[in-house]
């Protein structure tokens, strides 16, 4: 875990794909995809669920540590319609009645109404918070409820963003990342079964990379 200092805001990024945002006491996540191996087995293709039941333990353990006011999901906090791993989030999220569980809707958040409202979670289609905006893509548009001029950086998710990094003579391996510019912070896919989108940082970008034991920043 690491801390970094972002637009006057303190954000601990761990390798959990996740990040703690201190002044806010609040758990900050995007496209967790929960339904989604459901969907491939429902098509036939064999993937275990452990995959999903493993994604939400790092997220119940990242409660648990750090025992946050609020958890905000940057969008696709869902893969599509509902399945039985959506029975089984139900169960979990009882576990939190306390905890306020905003989704900042995104393109794969195609459920009713309704099942958001008996799960306790507030939707919305971005989300303005300490002079910052959070938007699942970064290159949407906010409504016109949010004057533009207090904004000051935008948090986004969408694309799971990844870093290549040369690991020997012709070899390279595409990891998962947390990426800050002056005015954007894209966070990475929370689930381990999503592809990657490989970004070309800059020399003054922040680019924090992720493996299974740690997280890393790189220089370019």
């Amino acid at each position: 875990m690491t801390a970094y200092h972002w637009h006057q805001q303190t954000f601990w990024l761990t390798k959990e794909r996740l990040m703690f945002w201190e002044e806010a006491n609040t758990l900050v996540a995007s496209d967790l995809h929960i339904g989604k191996t459901g969907h491939f087995r429902k098509h036939g293709i064999a993937v275990p669920q452990d995959i999903y039941k493993e994604d939400m333990q790092r997220l119940f353990t990242a409660i648990q540590y750090f025992k946050p006011r609020q958890i905000i999901i940057v969008g696709d906090l869902f893969h599509s319609h509902a399945n039985k791993e959506l029975n089984l989030f139900t169960r979990w999220r009882d576990n939190f009645p306390t905890i306020d569980f905003i989704l900042v809707k995104g393109n794969h958040d195609i459920l009713a109404a309704g099942w958001y409202q008996e799960n306790n979670i507030k939707v919305v289609n971005c989300l303005q918070l300490n002079g910052l905006l959070l938007m699942h893509d970064k290159d949407c548009k906010p409504d016109g409820s949010f004057d533009t001029k207090t904004i000051t950086g935008i948090i986004s998710g969408h694309v799971h963003p990844a870093v290549v990094v040369s690991s020997g003579p012709r070899q390279a391996v595409r990891l998962p990342c947390f990426y800050f510019n002056g005015t954007q912070c894209i966070l990475p896919a929370f689930s381990h079964f999503t592809g990657t989108f490989a970004l070309r940082p800059k020399k003054d970008d922040a680019v924090f990379a992720i493996t299974s034991k740690e997280i890393m920043r790189l220089q370019f």
